[in-house]
């Protein structure tokens, strides 16, 4: 896989994966890939992760369904960094919003808006 030559992980085995939706580039998640993760992404077309918090590889929304289907990969000048557009299902985030980054901070009130509207009951879905 030629991909794999031209990517370096790092000292952990994982190299860092910017997810974002193909119809608008809005970035919807930051995960992280080991080799076979990043194998398993290619060959199925599906998202694959690493979760460093469980130390396992898993589909992404395996639980909930919210799969995310490539369709275009990309890596940065160094091969250290990976950007993947995808078609979301349903929503990205955990907490019920199609992007992980529904939160904005405004400098000047100093203050965090939710900036998106829930698409799913993440306590109806987890």
């Amino acid at each position: 896989m030629q991909l794999l030559t031209n990517v370096k992980f790092d000292d952990k085995g994982l190299i860092p994966a910017v997810i974002v939706d193909v119809t608008d580039n809005r970035v919807l998640t930051l995960c992280f890939m080991n080799q076979d993760a990043l194998e398993k992404t290619i060959e199925t077309g599906k998202v694959h992760v690493f979760r460093r918090s469980k130390n396992r590889l898993m589909l992404k929304g395996e639980t909930s369904g919210h799969t995310q289907s490539v369709e275009e990969v990309f890596f940065d000048c160094e091969g250290k960094s990976l950007v993947i557009k995808v078609k979301q299902k349903v929503a990205a985030c955990h907490a019920g919003y199609m992007s992980c980054y529904y939160r904005k901070y405004n400098n000047k009130s100093d203050n965090i808006e939710i900036i998106e509207e829930k698409v799913f009951d993440p306590e109806k879905t987890y």
